[in-house]
């Protein structure tokens, strides 16, 4: 510490990140990354986001409550797209059972989650890869729930009588 006249690290000589020097012979303060790099956790998160995984009971409760945190105050909690957000002024989203979004695949909806959609701010940062799979997982029983019919759970008919 003796080299140090003022110990003070805010007061160091600096640049700010990107901005303009003459360090570099391409006039930056930073150095881009070397071709090929990959980020770290980068060849993780596209594992986990290029393949589905197998649909559980643990994974559908997973499912449902990350949707309940992060989908049901716009989307509502059985997809109709009357959440609670909608209720107090927002654009209603489209309900998860238009034919549309009945028919898109399942990587629709973990796109959606990823990258947003219209007015629906990306949720990349806030719910990892796994857990988008876990959702859409959910939006697809949610679907099924409202319209299946008997004779494709034939077991609830045993319920119902």
């Amino acid at each position: 510490m003796a080299g140090c006249q003022d110990q003070n690290l805010f007061q160091q000589k600096r640049l700010d990140t990107y901005a303009a020097s003459r360090i570099w012979p391409d006039g930056t303060s930073a150095r881009p990354l070397p071709e090929g790099a990959v980020a770290q956790g980068d060849l993780a998160r596209d594992a986990a986001l290029a393949a589905p995984p197998e649909v559980t009971p643990a994974l559908l409760g997973l499912g449902r409550d990350r949707y309940d945190v992060f989908c049901s105050p716009c989307h509502g909690y059985d997809g109709d797209g009357h959440g609670m957000i909608v209720q107090r002024g927002f654009p209603p989203p489209p309900s998860y059972h238009s034919e549309r979004l009945r028919a898109a695949p399942a990587s629709h909806f973990v796109d959606v989650i990823t990258h947003g959609y219209g007015v629906m701010y990306a949720y990349a940062a806030r719910v990892p890869p796994a857990e988008r799979w876990a959702v859409a997982a959910y939006i697809r029983a949610l679907q099924l729930s409202h319209h299946a019919t008997l004779a494709e759970a034939p077991e609830a008919a045993g319920r119902l009588r």
